[in-house]
């Protein structure tokens, strides 16, 4: 969520992976937008690939199991992105079914391992280094988004997602803002990402905020441009303007830690973007992660 105060400086990010050894921050999530992402690891553990959203239970396995698992998830899904984007260049259709089927399993597989941090570095050392680096960065701002948000409440929740706008749609988008206002297009792709699932939670937080970049009302008026607060494009160029505002692109850290006051939101966001950044597929394949969820989670 976009804050309206003024940000004192973030501290220096920690060294180790986060949840395995860094010291706890914790910010209570009161509603699921406004780190929609943080909400949703909270509701629910894992989401199995099958049309009801029932929410799973992940079985007990061994490291050298998921990591089989991951390995196999990752070589299904990069062919199929590759497929959707070749028959689908302008990326305004849906992703197709094969796509989905993979990133479900895949989104699974790396939220088990946030829920048992003791098994991410026997996994990730048992992975190849190119798919344990997309790993540890996807776990890195999972386990920032669950500690950001507390513990979960225990109360049975059920979800109302809204359908994300096409991923074409989405990168014109972020590569619009990033020409306008220097922010790199990642960041912004991940700030969409943590604030909304990429628009697919679409309510307004306890604390007012709207939009599928989660703008206050008086914040947007300030930085919106003038634009609307509920437009997928607007919104991207208002958090464009406003981290440019911030300090952003010659300090990125201190620009995310204006839009939201937790280091684990900056360590979440920019654990996201870099794996946007190191990989030709880390939007698409975070996106189709999102877009594999059902419409009603229970």
């Amino acid at each position: 969520m976009v804050s309206s105060h003024p940000s004192p400086v973030p501290e220096a990010p920690a060294a180790t992976l986060p949840g395995v050894s860094a010291p706890p921050q914790t910010r209570p999530v009161r509603g699921l937008t406004g780190l929609a992402l943080a909400g949703l690891a909270v509701a629910v553990l894992t989401v199995g690939c099958g049309s009801s959203g029932t929410a799973s239970t992940p079985s007990a396995s061994t490291p050298a199991t998921i990591a089989e698992q991951l390995t196999s998830a990752d070589a299904a899904l990069r062919p199929a992105l590759d497929r959707w984007r070749a028959s689908d260049p302008k990326l305004a259709s849906t992703p197709p079914a094969g796509v989905l089927a993979a990133a479900a399993q895949e989104r699974q597989l790396v939220h088990q391992l946030a829920e048992t941090p003791a098994l991410i570095r026997p996994t990730l050392a048992a992975l190849q280094p190119s798919l344990a680096a997309a790993v540890g960065s996807q776990l890195r701002a999972a386990l920032a988004l669950r500690r950001l948000a507390g513990p979960p409440s225990g109360k049975p929740v059920t979800l109302h997602l809204d359908p994300a706008p096409p991923a074409g749609q989405l990168l014109a988008d972020y590569h619009l803002a990033q020409s306008r206002f220097g922010v790199r297009w990642q960041t912004l792709a991940a700030v969409n990402l943590v604030e909304s699932a990429f628009g697919r939670v679409g309510n307004t937080s306890s604390a007012g905020a709207q939009g599928p970049m989660q703008f206050l009302p008086a914040t947007w008026k300030a930085y919106g441009l003038g634009g609307d607060i509920h437009s997928p494009r607007d919104a991207v160029l208002g958090a464009g303007n406003y981290l440019h505002q911030s300090g952003a692109p010659a300090d990125e850290r201190r620009a995310l830690f204006a839009y939201n006051h937790s280091s684990l939101y900056v360590r979440a966001v920019q654990a996201y973007a870099h794996a946007m950044a190191r990989d030709r597929l880390g939007f698409l394949t975070l996106y189709a992660w999102e877009a594999s969820l059902p419409a009603t989670i229970s």
